[in-house]
């Protein structure tokens, strides 16, 4: 065999074994940003158990605390080791969603933190804009009439 021939083979072998040893599945987690809340009842409706697997801080109710991730139960039960096929896992955030002075949360130079601070931002400027609005119409002579 000549060289280029080897050469070609080996290639061919080694990205053979990497796309199958190497590739992982990607999956979608499908709770990953809801509050526990919000979670927890989509869980519930989908007929399964949430469950807290951690919990990371305690500046905000339980209700509220972020989902950063979940996944299916993973162990088995009973007697004759049944596999858990009912129960999400749960992995918890309950910081505040920006760090303040004395609370911990997401750094306001995190992505998290960031976007955080521009959709408060965005709600104080649409309050702002309706207390002016609310303002102008109370200012006019005659009212809204």
């Amino acid at each position: 065999m000549t060289k280029l021939v080897r050469f070609g083979l080996g290639a061919l072998t080694l990205g053979a074994m990497s796309l199958t040893l190497g590739s992982g599945v990607a999956l979608a987690d499908d709770y990953a940003g809801q509050s526990y809340s919000d979670a927890s009842k989509a869980i519930g409706d989908a007929g399964q158990k949430a469950v807290i697997a951690t919990s990371v801080g305690d500046s905000t109710d339980q209700g509220d605390c972020v989902v950063t991730r979940s996944q299916k139960a993973d162990w088995l039960k009973g007697d004759n080791f049944s596999p858990v096929t009912d129960t999400v896992l749960l992995y918890l955030n309950c910081n505040a969603k920006l760090a303040t002075a004395g609370k911990p949360g997401n750094s306001l130079a995190s992505p998290e933190g960031q976007a955080e601070k521009a959709a408060e931002e965005e709600q104080a400027a649409k309050d702002a804009a309706a207390q002016q609005s609310q303002s102008s119409e109370l200012a006019t002579p005659g009212g809204n009439g």
